[in-house]
């Protein structure tokens, strides 16, 4: 690697994308980002937030625009985190999300490979917990690992899974270095509104506020293993310097419930009881829903040396001080 390595980020405007170019930021990358138009109204956030970062104009289903990135970038490290990352939304856009979360990793490999630059580019593939969609696993209390079944339950993670073997398949096929991080829930202060974490802290923040008086969520009993976003990054970084490709689940290795979330979301603001401000609405209820959702990190944890920093009542405490934050300033005019 050069004495100042490239990095290209496709989906530098969502979460893992902010993330992780700080990251790369602070260990002397230079930094290029992905993004989709001319007009693309997350540009000048991007810019105000990361000014290091170099956009470059792409789009994940036009593969001749992620050629010209490619060589414009010349990257030793691609993250490849573009999706259509809403599971709730795939069902209604089952055809987006196909063209975008799974054939859009087929271009960004192609990409890499007929501009020559495969034998020296690592990429990391952003796979997901939810290839694994709460199928039994035979290992009752264990959590998933890299050898689990998968078994999809929603458009996101059929084309999140297309997108996992044909990254697989490129790795035996060309010999490409290419590592999938199969990654459970992972939230922060950078998560869209959304999604249900961020959506309940928001909440929560405007309620202790005055500023609305509810929120309106699906099902409240579904379990997922949530860790920080911050951390999860580093287990990205970390797999595209181990000396060999590999696939590895990154996980905290303990579920909680929606239920769990609020519970101590609301405590943050010092309500005990949520029940008063919790309506629940059919809207947000989805066609299949996955019970639960357990990782088990071993192997990261045993081959890369990676570890979680933030326990969960710590992100959802981090969560809603961000969202306190955000919405106080708002009201006094600052922002």
């Amino acid at each position: 690697m050069p004495e100042t390595p490239r990095a290209l980020v496709t989906g530098i405007t969502g979460q893992d994308g902010g993330h992780i170019a700080e990251l790369l930021h602070q260990k002397g990358y230079e930094v290029f980002g992905l993004i989709r138009g001319q007009n693309n109204p997350r540009r000048q956030s991007v810019l105000d937030e990361f000014p290091y970062v170099r956009l470059i104009e792409g789009d994940l289903t036009d593969p001749t625009s992620l050629v010209r990135a490619v060589e414009q970038s010349q990257p030793d490290e691609l993250y490849n985190l573009a999706a259509v990352s809403h599971v709730g939304y795939s069902f209604k856009n089952p055809t987006l999300t196909a063209d975008v979360t799974a054939k859009g990793v087929l271009n960004v490999l192609e990409a890499v490979r007929i501009t020559g630059l495969a034998p020296t580019t690592r990429v990391y593939q952003a796979s997901t917990s939810e290839m694994f969609g709460g199928l039994d696993y035979n290992r009752p209390g264990a959590g998933y690992n890299e050898e689990s079944l998968f078994h999809p339950r929603s458009p996101y993670g059929v084309a999140k899974l297309y997108g996992h073997w044909i990254a697989k398949n490129y790795r035996e096929s060309y010999g490409m270095f290419v590592a999938c991080g199969i990654l459970f829930n992972h939230e922060g202060e950078r998560r869209g509104l959304e999604f249900v974490t961020r959506k309940i802290t928001h909440a929560v923040a405007r309620i202790k506020l005055g500023l609305q008086p509810n929120i309106e969520l699906g099902d409240l009993w579904p379990k997922r293993d949530w860790g920080y976003a911050g951390d999860f990054v580093d287990g990205m970084w970390r797999m595209l310097q181990h000396a060999e490709p590999d696939d590895f689940v990154l996980a905290t290795g303990e579920t909680h419930s929606i239920e769990e979330f609020l519970t101590l979301a609301f405590a943050a603001i010092g309500v005990d009881d949520w029940k008063p401000y919790v309506v629940q609405n059919a809207a947000y209820m989805r066609p299949a829903e996955v019970d639960i959702l357990l990782g088990d990190p071993s192997k990261a944890e045993d081959v890369l040396g990676w570890t979680r920093r933030v326990d969960f009542p710590g992100l959802v405490r981090l969560m809603v001080e961000h969202d306190l934050a955000v919405q106080s300033k708002s009201m006094a005019g600052f922002v």
